[in-house]
């Protein structure tokens, strides 16, 4: 089986996000860099497949040359290939991203490479648009299956479960197939010292894409309202355990 699982570079979750002075941009110069979780869930889903019933898998992503990183994490946890669809830095909303995909499947198609599973995070930490790995599904007109907690493939099928009121949605489609996976479906492993090694000696394959127009046209970013909190210091030692229970009897938790 061949497995193609695509991420997306993003600010580190937990950073203070600050924008550039004129609104346009993010400003990274104190930003950590990682993938999201449900894309780090995607990464393991690869390398598990792969271990469990042989083939091979690639990671793919569309950045600029400081996105080699997140690949080679990839490939320190097990992934065998990468490919950078290499950009000069500007952002290329969902529909862009997901034609430039479709492209660089559809040359490794041209070149003998079939992929029988494409790998998506459910949706990227920093846009939340839940759109490529759909756009990709379509393109390419093979099935889709989104918000997966639960993945098997048996038989040339791939049985996908995912989480519904009360209970299972349990779908079954022929592959190829898209799927994207969220956080949950697995625990991902930590990266060893010689897989960390052995990525940083693979060489990383390179793609320009072809630019394609936005569609969306961007006005402006916008951060959210901080929400102010207040924090009471009680005491030190065992002088705040008096006034630790005075606290617990003004909430109710605790009785007089």
């Amino acid at each position: 089986m061949n497995v193609l699982v695509c991420v997306k570079r993003v600010p580190a979750t937990g950073g203070k996000v600050t924008l550039t002075p004129d609104e346009q941009e993010i400003d990274t110069r104190y930003l950590g860099f990682t993938i999201s979780p449900h894309e780090e869930c995607a990464v393991e889903e690869a390398v598990r497949l792969t271990e469990a019933s042989g083939g091979s898998s690639t990671v793919l992503t569309l950045g600029p040359d400081a996105a080699t990183e997140q690949l080679r994490d990839a490939m320190a946890l097990g992934i065998e290939r990468a490919v950078l669809l290499e950009t000069d830095g500007r952002e290329w909303d969902a529909g862009a991203t997901a034609e430039a995909i479709v492209e660089a499947v559809r040359a490794e198609r041209a070149a003998g490479t079939e992929f029988d599973l494409l790998l998506f995070g459910n949706e990227a930490a920093d846009t939340g648009g839940y759109q490529v790995g759909i756009r990709v599904a379509y393109a390419l007109d093979v099935p889709c299956v989104t918000g997966v907690k639960e993945l098997k493939i048996e038989n040339g099928k791939a049985t996908a479960k995912r989480e519904a009121s009360g209970g299972w949605e349990i779908y079954q489609v022929s592959l190829p197939a898209v799927v994207t996976v969220k956080e949950g479906i697995n625990l991902p492993r930590y990266p060893s010292m010689p897989g960390r090694l052995k990525a940083k000696k693979k060489t990383i394959e390179r793609i320009v894409p072809q630019w394609h127009e936005a569609e969306l046209e961007k006005v402006r970013l916008k951060l959210p309202k901080e929400q102010e909190s207040q924090v009471e210091i009680l005491g030190n030692g065992p002088e705040a355990a008096a006034k630790a229970v005075e606290v617990f009897q003004r909430l109710g938790i605790v009785q007089p």
